[in-house]
């Protein structure tokens, strides 16, 4: 059953081979360039500008937590080892820092419990100020995680993690993680400044990634259609709200990590060569973490990238799967697709979760190299710093301060040679965020701002391919006119709605000239295009929100007066008032309950209702029983004195009074002219056309 199982399951190379598939659709692949990987870094630091204020606040608390922490912090210590065990006199205080000299000397000539009682007094206001002690780490390491001596004597097991704790983080991919990061508020202080500062470091983290979230979102609303025709709606949350976060452990990384690392280095050094200068070999010792560690990780970093990627990759492709099975699930319940359906969302959660298993074990193995050799610099200076205090160099305090301070070098520079493989991950995460930013966008703003429509639309020798090679318009010449209403009529697949995109601009001609009152559109701001159209889409697009404000989606300003005339005229007065909250039904619960012609007729309402020179229906009537169907065209009669009209529509019913059809066929308009006129054509395909719907309807 086992060997059954495993057959089954594709190999790892196999995988990956399907996962780099997949993902060069967006993203080029799994593996990242090292010059890629700069551009990002740069480009996220560039992001930490908008924040200065808020980074300077941080900055400040750890300047603070800093100086006392390494300036202060071990000293209590050596008094307890070496004058309160030991029993030996403070004397002049030669034995410790000239700033710390005054208040050690105030200790001297108290007997033992006297002096531990002051000790006692400062530790209580360590932790009702600071909220620390002296058994715990004295920095930030670049990674963002506490070093010092509780990092340093667990092997820096403590500066792996962005919680500072040895576990993994909550969760157990990359998209549960995510909430913490995006909400993440840190610090090695806790008490009166450790609340201040965990609430800084908190809303820091929560407006760098609101910052990128509404940033992609916006991005993702501007991209062309073309564009969105391509991208998964899954992936692109997945982007959104997964990925951003990354921006957050590279900010904790980059700017808060190094600062607190050089910092905790400059004032580390200066007082153990001021004071410690005999032992040189500590500091050399806790130097060379770097260079062991940079060499020891450097071989993980390529990997770590690729690894990230697909992991998030992955992941995105199971959010697609959840969200597609959602968007259909109608269909899957009526065809029997639940048990595929499954198997589907079995295979892509699986997939994730393996690939999440896979980078892992590549982090848990580099982070392991990293521990072990900040043990081994651990070993060596132990067995010094033993020899140096039994030959009287250092006295017992003075062995407990230098291990503080050892350690918080060691972690510091380990940690620096650490960090490039440790930021992969992220990079990972930023490339994919950066990757949607950089989609072109539709130029809204850029353009003539078009005066209010007086003419109408008109159409020179058009043409259309769209990005992936199909053709669907070519030589198409259109003339529509404010006051008509203009029907584009054909077999399926023959470009009407191609043709309608047009108008506003959803797409682009790549041949022949577009213009509104004889301006191009392609010099035309979009946006002021888009402000005097009105487009009905054939699939009803209907909001989470009462009726009433779908209907005056596109017009904020409506009187509820306003509202029910439009409701009126598309029919759908009747049924909404017979709703128990009537307009003011909410539509996030009740839409399933609406039949596909009641939500046709309140999309209709809201393009009515907007103050549109052009109103596009594409079906307006494919669902409307002939009755309402009547009431309509006779109310877009009385619509079109004032705007055009465009309809795209198969009923002979619907189309037979519009001022001027045009019929497409394979892209071409094959007819144009009032339907008396094509149906006066001998052998005309209009003709024909209409005669096979009559045959059919007979």
């Amino acid at each position: 059953m086992a060997e059954a199982v495993r057959a089954s399951r594709p190999s790892l190379r196999e995988g990956e081979k399907q996962l780099d598939r997949a993902a060069s659709v967006l993203d080029l692949g799994t593996d990242i360039p090292f010059r890629e990987v700069l551009r990002i870094f740069a480009r996220v630091v560039s992001t930490f500008r908008l924040f200065k204020a808020r980074i300077a606040t941080k900055l400040g608390f750890i300047t603070v937590e800093l100086v006392f922490r390494l300036m202060v912090a071990p000293w209590p210590g050596k008094v307890v080892v070496d004058h309160i065990i030991l029993g030996a006199p403070i004397g002049d205080a030669s034995g410790f820092p000239a700033y710390l000299a005054p208040a050690v000397l105030l200790l001297d000539g108290m007997g033992p419990v006297e002096m531990m009682l002051w000790v006692f007094l400062l530790g209580v206001f360590m932790v009702t100020v600071f909220g620390f002690t002296t058994s715990r780490g004295a920095g930030r390491s670049p990674s963002g995680a506490p070093t010092g001596a509780s990092a340093g004597s667990s092997g820096g097991a403590t500066a792996l993690t962005p919680q500072g704790h040895g576990t993994l983080a909550q969760g157990h991919d990359i998209a549960t993680q995510t909430e913490n990061l995006a909400n993440m508020g840190s610090g090695l202080m806790a008490g009166i400044l450790g609340f201040l500062d965990f609430r800084v470091h908190l809303r820091l983290s929560q407006s760098m990634n609101h910052f990128l979230r509404t940033r992609v979102a916006r991005k993702l609303r501007s991209l062309p259609m073309t564009t969105l025709d391509d991208l998964r709606i899954g992936d692109s949350v997945y982007r959104v709200l997964y990925d951003t976060t990354s921006a957050n452990m590279l900010l904790h990384g980059i700017a808060l990590g190094l600062y607190s690392g050089l910092l905790g280095v400059v004032i580390t050094l200066s007082i153990m060569f001021t004071y410690f200068g005999a032992a040189p070999e500590v500091i050399v010792l806790g130097m060379l973490a770097l260079p062991i560690v940079f060499l020891i990780e450097l071989p993980f970093a390529r990997m770590a990238r690729r690894r990230g990627q697909a992991s998030r990759a992955s992941g995105s492709s199971t959010t697609s799967n959840i969200e597609e099975g959602m968007s259909n699930v109608l269909a899957v319940q009526s065809l029997g697709g639940n048990e595929r359906e499954g198997e589907r969302f079995r295979k892509a959660s699986e997939e994730s979760f393996r690939r999440f298993r896979w980078e892992w074990f590549l982090v848990l193995t580099y982070r392991q190299a990293f521990s072990l050799a900040l043990l081994l610099s651990q070993v060596v200076f132990f067995i010094v710093m033993a020899g140096r205090v039994i030959d009287g160099t250092f006295t017992a305090g003075d062995y407990f301060v230098l291990t503080y301070y050892f350690f918080v070098l060691s972690a510091t520079f380990g940690a620096w040679g650490f960090m490039y493989t440790e930021w992969q991950r992220d990079i990972a995460g930023m490339r994919r965020v950066f990757f949607l930013m950089d989609l072109p966008a539709e130029k809204a703003r850029d353009g003539v701002e078009l005066d209010r429509i007086k003419r109408g639309v008109e159409m020179k020798g058009v043409g259309l391919v769209y990005p992936d090679g199909r053709r669907a318009l070519r030589n198409v010449d259109l003339e529509a006119r404010v006051g008509e209403i203009v029907a584009f009529v054909g077999p399926t697949g023959a470009g009407k709605t191609s043709l309608a995109y047009l108008v506003p601009a959803f797409v682009q001609a790549t041949e022949g000239t577009v213009s509104v009152d004889g301006v191009d559109l392609k010099d035309v701001s979009v946006e002021s295009l888009r402000e005097q159209v009105s487009y009905v889409f054939q699939e009803t697009q209907l909001f989470s929100d009462s009726i009433l404000e779908n209907i005056r989606y596109g017009n904020p300003a409506a009187t509820e007066a306003q509202v029910e005339r439009a409701a009126r005229i598309a029919g759908a007065h009747d049924f909404i008032a017979a709703l128990p909250d009537g307009y003011r039904t909410n539509l996030g619960t009740v839409t399933s309950k609406l039949s596909v012609g009641q939500k046709q007729r309140i999309a209709i309402a809201r393009g009515l209702l907007r103050d549109a020179r052009i109103l596009i229906l594409d079906e307006p009537t494919s669902a409307l029983d002939p009755e309402t169907e009547a009431y309509l065209v006779d109310a877009l009669h009385e619509a079109a004195k004032d705007r055009l009209v465009i309809i795209i529509a198969h009923r002979l019913s619907t189309i037979a009074h519009a001022n001027r059809i045009y019929f497409l066929e394979e892209g071409e308009v094959r007819e144009s002219g009032s339907h008396e006129e094509l149906m006066a054509i001998p052998d005309g395909r209009y003709r024909e056309y209409v005669s096979l719907q009559a045959g059919s309807q007979a």
